[in-house]
């Protein structure tokens, strides 16, 4: 529980940890006053002042140790609870994630196979065959050899 509430952000941490750090005073205040009592009722002279100082006495200490008892194990238990809404909703933001990552990676193969075609089809010289079906274009060799020419054509206009 500690742990998961320092993961938390720091407005609800500090409440958080608070309570938790008063559950865990209660239950140890318990676990002495368990020990005290477990060990006075294995000694007699303990068992001796108990019965000294009055029958009612002890029934409202235990009275009241056993409603402070229910009221920590009722918290320990909404803490349980909510320690389980949490992981739930943990779960599910997690699922969500998987979802968006590989929607995302859908896309981007998508993107790129896009990417591939279009490039595909810039590099064919004349795309008229798309519509037409007949390919008249040239091969890349004959299309680089007409630049040439025509940058050879074009230096020399630029010399006369």
């Amino acid at each position: 529980m500690d742990l998961e509430a320092r993961s938390l952000q720091p407005n609800v941490k500090a409440v958080l940890l608070a309570k938790l750090r008063e559950y865990k005073s209660d239950l140890n205040n318990l676990k002495s006053e368990h020990k005290r009592l477990a060990s006075a009722n294995s000694n007699q002279a303990a068992r001796d002042d108990l019965l000294e100082s009055g029958m009612a006495d002890a029934m409202s200490v235990s009275a009241n140790q056993r409603g402070r008892l229910m009221m920590s194990t009722e918290r320990l238990n909404e803490s349980s609870d909510r320690i389980k809404e949490s992981r739930r909703t943990m779960r599910e933001t997690e699922e969500l994630g998987v979802s968006i990552l590989q929607d995302l990676h859908q896309q981007r193969q998508s993107l790129l196979h896009a990417n591939d075609t279009i490039f595909l089809l810039l590099k064919v010289p004349y795309r008229h065959h798309l519509l037409t079906g007949k390919f008249e274009g040239k091969d890349e060799k004959e299309i680089n050899e007409e630049r040439r020419k025509k940058e050879q054509v074009k230096e020399k206009k630029m010399l006369f």
